[in-house]
């Protein structure tokens, strides 16, 4: 059954994503701190859901991955356009966004280790 569902944890979205939940809005609420809040849209989230909590979900990394950058992308847009401010807070030296206290960037040489 087609449904929606507003999740606050990029995970879970990100996982919502990979298993064909569609993308339909980003709204970030301010109390305090800024909060983005993701609704997706698609069959089965009840389902979805049940196994995300359960420890039962299972997905390719590499769509989990993408799918992670994907949101990621969009709420710092979102966070942007609402708090100029946020664009410092989070731009590098080099220009790479950064998430906290880790950088986002090619990670190719850590394979290597």
């Amino acid at each position: 059954m087609k449904g929606t569902v507003e999740v606050t944890d990029l995970f879970k979205g990100a996982f919502l994503l990979c298993m064909g939940g569609r993308l339909d809005r980003v709204r970030v609420r301010t109390n305090g701190r800024s909060i983005a809040t993701f609704l997706i849209s698609g069959n089965d989230l009840d389902r979805l859901d049940s196994d995300w909590r359960a420890g039962r979900a299972l997905v390719n990394p590499v769509q989990l991955r993408e799918s992670l950058n994907h949101l990621r992308d969009v709420m710092f847009k979102k966070l942007r356009r609402k708090d100029p401010a946020t664009h410092k807070r989070y731009a590098g030296q080099e220009g790479r966004a950064h998430y906290g206290d880790r950088k986002r960037g090619d990670r190719i040489d850590q394979a290597h280790h």
